[in-house]
């Protein structure tokens, strides 16, 4: 499949093997994330959520053989068109659709090329096809997703030396967390790292931490 284009680190010890030289070397745009921030690695995320939400459907009571679906469910994934590109994951990757066990009962539509120099052409014009389109409607997608994300933006200008309340979800032992307060604070914002990443710090003995801006909110008043 070749070098990667980008590269999300998940794990400290991945910025400390020599991976910074690689990715400069190969032009691998190397991306930092926020901690609870899945956003960040969106595609990722969504996919797990995908993976998560059929399982739930296919698994047994006692949950222990969701292992076992794991992979009928990559089969329907992978066959299945998907709803932003227009196409299936096999036709974007392989060019066609997958074998299934149903084409053994009804078969397939013959499509069988004269050559193998006319097969290589119609592949390539196959993939110029998807790829282009897939491309389209990805971009369309995103702007869509961009536009409603924006307008659930609070849009607040945070400045450095600002108090501000820190969303920060734990549970806490005898507490039910639907009606626990996940705001903590008020921290200082120590420093405005770019447009979306702030460091903030709880006193002036507390470490300081790296967030991302959507975790913060203006404080106004005593926490209660």
């Amino acid at each position: 499949m070749g070098y990667l284009f980008n590269f999300i680190p998940i794990r400290k010890k991945f910025r400390l093997c020599g991976i910074e030289g690689v990715c400069e070397l190969l032009g691998i745009d190397k991306t930092k994330t926020t901690p609870l921030h899945p956003q960040s690695d969106g595609m990722v995320e969504r996919f797990n959520r995908t993976i998560l939400n059929n399982l739930s459907l296919m698994v047994s009571k006692n949950q222990q053989d969701w292992d076992q679906k794991v992979p009928l469910f990559l089969l329907a994934y992978r066959s299945a068109v998907h709803e932003t590109t227009g196409y299936s994951p096999s036709q974007m990757l392989f060019g066609r659709d997958l074998r299934l066990p149903c084409d053994l009962l009804f078969g397939r539509p013959p499509d069988t090329p004269s050559s193998p120099e006319e097969y290589v052409q119609n592949l390539q014009a196959r993939f110029e096809d998807v790829h282009n389109l897939a491309r389209e409607r990805i971009n369309l997608r995103t702007e869509k997703m961009k536009t409603r994300y924006d307008t659930k933006a609070t849009g607040h200008q945070f400045k450095e030396g600002d108090k501000v309340w820190f969303y920060n979800p734990t549970r806490r032992k005898g507490l039910s967390p639907k009606l626990q307060s996940h705001w903590d604070g008020p921290y200082t914002i120590l420093k405005i790292i770019n447009d979306v990443v702030i460091r903030i710090r709880k006193s002036t003995n507390s470490k300081p931490r790296v967030v991302h801006y959507d975790r913060l909110a203006p404080y106004y008043g005593h926490n209660s």
